[in-house]
């Protein structure tokens, strides 16, 4: 309470929008990593707002992924902490089933966010102790402005908040097709008999390009730079598992050896149809970047039969094609920006102690979720859903410990309280 009062004595606090003291957290992102942060607060008996600028919770599955789109990884590993996929789900969820799984885990703990709060900036307050963070409301029927006061702040909007859209000689100057980043694809049904180029390797332009390929248009994927491709499962097991299960006794070196002996076998070798493999091993790429290596989940078969080709890079765009940097021409009707994300927390968190420039924490795995003054990070590890989950267990932990004591505390000086006030009644 005191800290409220300093504040409430600072300069800038006198404005007109509206001011909510929190009595906990507020975690910022309705995503996997918020909710599993909500979800374990709530086991440990501590009050939280989230803050959400969508209208809906996952907001990123439910309006930025196309149809086909299931998890790459088994879904004991994606769950998230404290519920389990339901056991009649297949072994790799869809995105219908994994939006109903989110959507049930937020029922069931309770998880109601405040929706179409979009952040526009939080600092931690030196004078108060508190944290300020500010929003504006993105309702159509709203305009109002929010300034939401507490003294734990999560960062849990995510990897993949904002698309990236490269600068590409006459894109959007010249070219007369469509052009779309792949978080507005939905299906290759719209362009069946169409010329399309795909702008990216990664899990997300190899399942485009598969999509459209499936779907009977005429897909070419560009191919910049090296790329790990790995079959999603050896043998009826997950890559991902086996490759789990190996670095627990081999070192690294060697594990990633016997995966692309493995791979070679299974998928053959890659380099005549284009595409060639980092001189990093893909599991010390992952590592060391936090870049994933592709899963193949068809691709490579389209690949193989001449229905994807694979262009070197770009150089520039014309009315109605593309010339490539090895001066190939290709006549095209649309292209696909499969060129990824990236984190948008630089935009609007006055702080550069934890997060780097780049909106990722600077300091690694595993201890990339606590920073200083009430600052935690949750999803930020490259390690896909299961990272989200590590750091939303250990988040609610360090939180609830504290709260606890402090509960204690209050609790003691009121019990003490009210004895000396019965006695002076009497």
């Amino acid at each position: 309470m005191d800290n409220m009062f300093r504040l409430m004595g600072s300069e800038d606090f006198s404005d007109r929008r509206r001011c909510i003291w929190v009595n906990g957290p507020v975690i910022i992102g309705a995503g996997p990593s918020g909710l599993a942060t909500a979800a374990c607060l709530r086991d440990e008996g501590v009050p939280f707002v989230v803050l959400e600028r969508a209208e809906c919770i996952a907001s990123l599955w439910q309006k930025r992924t196309y149809d086909r789109l299931k998890l790459h990884l088994p879904k004991k590993v994606c769950q998230l902490p404290k519920m389990p996929f339901p056991e009649d789900y297949p072994e790799y969820p869809t995105k219908r089933q994994f939006i109903d799984y989110l959507e049930s885990y937020a029922t069931r703990f309770n998880i109601n966010p405040q929706f179409n709060e979009c952040v526009q900036s939080a600092r931690f307050d030196k004078t108060s102790g508190l944290w300020r963070i500010k929003t504006s409301s993105s309702s159509a029927t709203s305009g109002s402005e929010m300034e939401y006061i507490c003294r734990w702040l999560v960062v849990a909007t995510g990897e993949n908040a904002e698309r990236v859209v490269p600068e590409i000689d006459g894109l959007t100057t010249k070219f007369n097709g469509e052009v779309i980043h792949s978080c507005e694809y939905k299906s290759g049904e719209k362009y069946r008999g169409k010329r399309v180029l795909v702008v990216g390797c990664g899990n997300s332009g190899m399942e485009v390009s598969l999509d459209l390929a499936n779907h009977n248009a005429n897909p070419s994927m560009v191919v910049r730079s090296s790329v790990h491709v790995l079959p999603r499962e050896i043998l009826g097991k997950s890559s991902f598992e086996i490759s789990m299960m190996l670095m627990k006794w081999l070192p690294l070196w060697l594990v990633d050896k016997l995966l692309l002996i493995l791979a070679w076998l299974i998928l053959g070798n890659l380099t005549k149809y284009g595409l060639k493999r980092p001189n990093m091993g893909p599991m010390e790429l992952k590592v060391v970047t936090g870049k994933t290596p592709v899963l193949d989940i068809g691709a490579m078969e389209k690949i193989r039969s001449g229905q994807v080709d694979i262009v070197l890079g770009i150089k520039r765009f014309s009315r109605n094609h593309v010339e490539l940097v090895d001066g190939q021409i290709l006549d095209l009707d649309a292209v696909v920006l499969a060129t990824g994300y990236r984190s948008n927390v630089p935009s609007w968190l006055q702080e550069s102690d934890m997060f780097s420039k780049n909106g990722f924490p600077k300091s690694p795995f595993p201890n990339a979720w606590k920073g200083k003054s009430g600052l935690y990070a949750a999803g930020f590890t490259r390690k896909g859903l299961a990272g989200a989950s590590a750091d939303a267990v250990n988040i609610a932990k360090d939180i609830g410990n504290v709260w606890r004591e402090e509960t204690k505390r209050v609790q003691k000086i009121r019990t003490r309280v009210g004895h000396r006030r019965c006695i002076s009644i009497a």
